[in-house]
C-alpha cells in the first residue's frame, strides 16, 4: 500500500505518546481499563500501522518496537521501582501486586495499540512478541530488584499462619502467582526464587518445633501435633502455593517430625502410658496409614 503522504516520525510519535501518557494517568488514578476510549486505541493503532507499511527509509517498525520497550523501561525506572524500593513487609507485598497488575493493564493496552508489529515485524525479525517483551522488561527492572525482599516478607507471613496468626491469604496468593507468571510459561522463577527458600524455611521451622516437642510432649500429643501440621501444610498449598509444592512440602514435614525422630518416638511410644490409644505398630507407619484413611496423605 502506497500512502499519498509520508508519516513523519516526530509528528506521529508525539501523537502516540500523548495517548500513552493519558493511559498512564488513568492507571495512576485507578480508572478501570474498560473506560479507556476504544476510538483513541483505534487511532493509535492506525497511526502505527501507517508508520509500518511505508517504504524505507520511512518505515518506522524498528523504531516503534524500540519505543514500545523504552516506554515500559522509562515508566518503571522513574515511577514504579523508586516507589517499591521504599516499601517493606506487607506494604511491599501489597504494592508489588498492584505494580504487577498495573503493568499488565498497560501491557494489554499497549500490545493492542502496537499489534501490527506482532503480526509481521516481530515474526520476521524473530524478536520477543510484545507481551513477552513487556514481561521481560518488568522482570529485569522490577522483579530482579525486589523479589528477595518480597520472598522474605511472604515467608514471614507463612510462618505467622503456622503460629496460628490470621493473614491475608488472598494477598499472599497474588504475590506467589507473580513468581509463576513472571516465568512466561516456565517455572524457573517460582522454583529458584521462591520455592527453594520456602522449603528450606519449612525444614528449619519444623526442625525447631520437633526438637522441642519430643522433649515436652507425650507420644499421643506429639503424633496429634504432627497430624495437624501435615493437614495445615496441605491447606496452605490449597490456598496460596502452587500445587507442585505439595509433595515436597509434605515430605519435608514428615521427615522433620517423624522420620528424623523415629527412634525417639518409638521409645516414647513404649514408655508413654498415653500411647495405648494407638495400635502397637511402628509409629511412623501407623501415622501414615491413619492419615491416608482420613484422606490427608
Amino acid at each position: 500500500m502506497e500512502l499519498t503522504t509520508i508519516a513523519e516520525w516526530d509528528q506521529r510519535w508525539n501523537s502516540i505518546q500523548e495517548g500513552i501518557m493519558n493511559l498512564k494517568r488513568r492507571i495512576a488514578e485507578g480508572i478501570p481499563e474498560n473506560q479507556v476510549s476504544a476510538a483513541v486505541n483505534v487511532d493509535i493503532y492506525t497511526t502505527i500501522y501507517n508508520m509500518c507499511i511505508q517504504k524505507p527509509p520511512h518505515n518506522y517498525a524498528q523504531q516503534l518496537y524500540d519505543k514500545y520497550q523504552k516506554t515500559f523501561e522509562e515508566h518503571i525506572t522513574s515511577t514504579v521501582l523508586p516507589f517499591l524500593k521504599a516499601k517493606h513487609d506487607k506494604f511491599l507485598l501489597r504494592d508489588f501486586v498492584k505494580s504487577w497488575e498495573d503493568h499488565k493493564v498497560m501491557l494489554r493496552w499497549m500490545s493492542r495499540a502496537f499489534a501490527y508489529l506482532d503480526c509481521f515485524f516481530v515474526r520476521q525479525r524473530r524478536l520477543p512478541c510484545l507481551k513477552e517483551a513487556a514481561i521481560i522488561c518488568y522482570r529485569n527492572l522490577v522483579y530482579r530488584e525486589v523479589n528477595a525482599k518480597v520472598r522474605e516478607a511472604a515467608i514471614r507471613l507463612i510462618d505467622e499462619e503456622r503460629e496460628g496468626g490470621e493473614i491475608d491469604r488472598a494477598l499472599l496468593k497474588n504475590v506467589i502467582d507473580i513468581f509463576v507468571e513472571i516465568g512466561v510459561g516456565q517455572m524457573d522463577a517460582y522454583k529458584k526464587d521462591f520455592e527453594e527458600y520456602m522449603l528450606n524455611d519449612t525444614r528449619d521451622y519444623y526442625s525447631r518445633r520437633a526438637s522441642r516437642w519430643t522433649l515436652e510432649d507425650s507420644y499421643t500429643s506429639y503424633m496429634l501435633k504432627a497430624e495437624a501440621c501435615l493437614r495445615r501444610e496441605r491447606d496452605i498449598v490449597s490456598h496460596y502455593l502452587h500445587p507442585r509444592s505439595e509433595q515436597k512440602l509434605v515430605a519435608i514435614v514428615e521427615h522433620e517430625l517423624l522420620v528424623f525422630y523415629k527412634t525417639q518416638l518409638t521409645e516414647k511410644k513404649h514408655s508413654d502410658s498415653g500411647s495405648s490409644a494407638f495400635p502397637g505398630d511402628d509409629n511412623v507407619e501407623y501415622l501414615s496409614r491413619k492419615l491416608a484413611a482420613n484422606g490427608i496423605l
